[in-house]
């Protein structure tokens, strides 16, 4: 048994957020000493493991909670994506790194971005979130898929394509203009009545994941052109904005 001071010395989290997460049910002690100071076992530990790789994942504290308590759990799920994670985060910090010897070993201005991009770590973060399928969002689409025909999931999915499209044919405009912008409410409204409640942030992380680089990105500009997924995501952005 450890106190949770020695965790907390251990691990780098605060005593007030172990404090915390006893107190909104997400890491209870194993036990308290007769003073009533919390106790951990190694149990308590290891669920504490799970709760800071989540967070890494930039999961919210309530979904951690309903995750790691559901009877679905899978401990190496969670490591694999993890471990995915870091690698992504690892080679964004040698691009970084790189860069500043670069710039340092020619003493001239070297004005590029690239190495700041997180995109790749965003896109895998929402995609791993979303492939928990505990969280609301994903709850509310199985409730409204439920029972769809295969034609149904077709029609709703061309009209998906059917926006990407529109924002295919104004792709060179400003995408802060008023058609951008509202091209953006449409989709927006599209999603939350065929799939979930799409809110801003959720928008937002969509519009970080359409420009990512990955399958998506590549899917959308094949919809309207190429481009097109980098002028969708931006036009979101300002309108989350």
């Amino acid at each position: 048994m450890m106190t949770i001071n020695k965790v907390s010395k251990l691990t780098g989290v605060s005593i007030r957020t172990l404090q915390y997460y006893d107190k909104i049910g997400l890491l209870h002690p194993a036990d308290h000493t007769e003073a009533g100071y919390r106790l951990y076992d190694d149990a308590a530990l290891e669920t504490l493991q799970q709760i800071l790789l989540f967070r890494e994942l930039e999961f919210p504290l309530k979904d951690i909670k309903e995750i790691i308590s559901s009877p679905d759990f899978d401990r190496s799920k969670a490591l694999s994506q993890q471990i995915e994670l870091l690698k992504l985060k690892k080679e964004h910090i040698e691009n970084l790194i790189d860069l500043a010897i670069e710039i340092k070993a020619m003493e001239v201005k070297q004005l590029t971005f690239d190495a700041f991009d997180t995109r790749k770590i965003d896109e895998y973060a929402a995609q791993a979130k979303a492939s928990w399928g505990t969280t609301p969002a994903y709850k509310e689409y199985e409730e409204k898929s439920k029972g769809r025909t295969k034609e149904e999931t077709l029609q709703i999915h061309q009209g998906m394509i059917d926006i990407f499209a529109e924002f295919g044919k104004i792709r060179d405009t400003d995408p802060a203009a008023e058609e951008a912008q509202t091209l953006v409410k449409k989709l927006q409204d599209y999603i939350t009545e065929h799939m979930y409640t799409c809110t801003k942030e959720i928008l937002s992380g969509l519009g970080k994941m359409y420009a990512g680089g990955g399958d998506f990105t590549k899917n959308i500009d094949s919809y309207g052109g190429e481009g097109t997924a980098e002028f969708s995501s931006r036009a979101i952005e300002k309108y989350c904005r």
